[in-house]
């Protein structure tokens, strides 16, 4: 092979090699197109920002509010996030809009308990005890969700987190025939935040479309007497 011909094979490998790079691009944009727009229209109806226009939707309805977990703290400050939601789901407990919450966050390491952490917050709200049940197993948003529904027997759930969020949680709810709406704590500001939602609901929807996933941990039904 002379340096001629050489140089014309370089030359249409590394064009073609563009071109995949291009298409690639473009159906990485196009996916995380389509799996954002999923999640705003799942969460289109069913997700409230005023407590009150959540209960006279859902009057009479015996629901159980599912309380996403995070980190309680961050760099020992108090994290945002996890304050919001528990406001949230506090008021949520003095309107009268939900029968108990499941806490669900995670617990794989033995000095990290973002279910305790929040139960106890709870309780120092003023909410009892017996009304609020821990799932230690919830180490993502489809796990906590699909647990709520095989674990806890919830078919009637409330999804308690900020909005970004609660749009993903909703989605993934809805392909798991769950009967949900979400109430929107107060969010908090951040790009970082924004970048890695894009990425969770291109995950979100590979999970649910493509690999059916399973959660982590299943395990013995676990009976709710609210």
């Amino acid at each position: 092979m002379n340096s001629i011909t050489k140089l014309l094979t370089l030359g249409t490998i590394t064009k073609l090699s563009f071109t995949l790079a291009c298409i690639a691009t473009a159906l990485f944009f196009l996916l995380m197109w389509w799996a954002n727009t999923a999640a705003q229209t799942a969460g289109k109806k069913i997700l409230y920002n005023d407590v009150i226009e959540l209960k006279h939707h859902t009057k009479n309805q015996d629901r159980i509010a599912l309380v996403f977990g995070c980190a309680a703290t961050i760099n020992n400050r108090t994290n945002l996030y996890f304050k919001y939601r528990i406001e949230a789901a506090h008021a949520l407990w003095k309107a009268g809009a939900t029968k108990g919450f499941i806490v669900s966050g995670d617990n794989s390491r033995d000095d990290y308990n973002e279910p305790a952490d929040m139960k106890q917050a709870l309780i120092d709200k003023g909410v009892p005890a017996d009304k609020i049940i821990c799932d230690y197993a919830g180490l993502r948003t489809l796990d906590s969700i699909v647990r709520a529904k095989e674990i806890f027997g919830a078919h009637k759930i409330i999804l308690v987190s900020q909005k970004f969020h609660n749009e993903r949680a909703a989605y993934i709810a809805k392909k798991r025939n769950i009967d949900a709406v979400g109430y929107n704590a107060p969010d908090v500001i951040g790009r970082e935040k924004q970048k890695r939602e894009y990425l969770a609901r291109i995950r979100m929807w590979v999970d649910e479309n493509i690999l059916s996933t399973k959660p982590k941990h299943l395990g013995s039904k676990e009976i709710i007497n609210f």
